[in-house]
């Protein structure tokens, strides 16, 4: 196996139309942030809105890790407190019968070292899907992409109930022939897994201290029984919550987070986040284990307050961990938009938590 490839700024290559692309993205996140809020009197995440669970937990960093994955956070063994949130991608409240991508967003608390600019606080954040490549390639299909879901933000519900059900059908049909389509998927086509059996993986790629890496969330539990669990809402809106409800406090879980180091930056880009990285190449590699007891993944008015108080992004963070590529470029600011529009009008300004004692249930 070859050596991965050293971290240097160079490895970014940045369009020179980039801050106009941002500011599109933020228009196209204002707009569905002020749809959604006049809609409900509340403001939401301008992406992966509805919640499903939050889960509280640990996470143990391996001890005796060669030198190449001992860095940045990983670089010494121990323990942090983690929350994670499930969620879907749409920037609106959806029944759970229009079947979308799952999100699952992690934050680690107590990191020492030094921060990305503006990232407040002692935590790092993983945002994740479980999909290996991001929808698209660059910033500006990003933009391409968030303007047509941004129309569709409280549009008839029951017409995109009709659009996702033919949407799994055509995506079914194309896996059937050995293929697959982010669009579908992202619209409305993603089969309708259980979250808690499902692999998450962070998409574009960050600094890894010395190297790059891309991350990788891997249930190792009785929980991996649910990869294929598919779950029925016809006529239960808020299924995936009950769902999460019946599994979670009667199992809790097991991950492993692993990263796949870049070993060749034409086969392994960075500036394209619609390429998976090839795993014969680089394979996934276990830096540490989260274990989440037994707990109520949901439960009303709690969940939603602590829903409220938080923001994830993958600009939070140590430096070490830096976010690469132009997608990741690009959301930085939007994100914190989205959070400081949330926190503005909810009344609820974001901060990070210090510990888990602070963070509601």
């Amino acid at each position: 196996m070859t050596h991965p490839v050293a971290y240097s700024p160079d490895v970014e290559k940045h369009e020179p139309d980039e801050a106009e692309t941002v500011r599109g993205l933020e228009d196209q996140f204002k707009i569905i942030l002020d749809t959604t809020s006049q809609d409900y009197g509340h403001a939401v995440r301008s992406v992966h809105a509805k919640g499903h669970g939050l889960a509280k937990g640990k996470l143990r960093v391996q001890e005796g890790l060669p030198s190449e994955l001992a860095q940045g956070m990983f670089a010494q063994s121990g323990d942090y407190e983690v929350i994670l949130r499930f969620s879907t991608n749409a920037g609106d409240i959806l029944d759970d019968s229009i079947t979308l991508p799952r999100g699952l967003a992690l934050k680690v608390i107590g990191v020492p070292g030094e921060r990305l600019p503006g990232a407040e606080g002692d935590t790092q954040d993983f945002v994740m899907v479980n999909g290996p490549a991001f929808a698209a390639p660059n910033p500006k299909k990003f933009l391409t992409n968030l303007k047509l879901l941004a129309k569709t933000t409280d549009k008839a519900e029951g017409a995109k109930k009709v659009l996702s059900a033919f949407l799994r059908t055509a995506e079914s049909a194309l896996e059937a022939v050995g293929g697959q389509s982010s669009m579908f998927q992202t619209l409305g086509g993603a089969k309708p897994f259980h979250p808690l059996g499902q692999t998450y993986f962070s998409q574009t790629p960050f600094r890894y201290g010395a190297h790059i890496a891309k991350f990788q969330l891997v249930p190792i539990s009785a929980i991996k029984d649910f990869a294929e669990e598919q779950i029925d809402a016809t006529g239960r809106p808020d299924a995936i919550r009950e769902e999460m409800n019946r599994l979670l406090p009667e199992q809790g879980g097991v991950w492993e987070l692993r990263v796949q180091l870049n070993r060749d930056l034409e086969k392994m880009p960075i500036e394209d986040a619609s390429v998976p990285w090839d795993e014969a190449l680089s394979p996934f590699l276990t830096v540490a284990t989260l274990t989440v007891p037994p707990q109520i993944a949901w439960e009303h008015p709690a969940s939603e307050a602590t829903e409220d108080a938080l923001s994830f992004s993958p600009w939070h963070g140590l430096a070490a961990h830096q976010p690469l590529g132009g997608v990741n470029r690009a959301r930085k600011d939007p994100y914190k938009m989205s959070a400081d529009y949330r926190g503005k009008f909810n009344g609820c300004p974001m901060h990070e938590p210090r510990s888990l004692a602070e963070v509601g249930g």
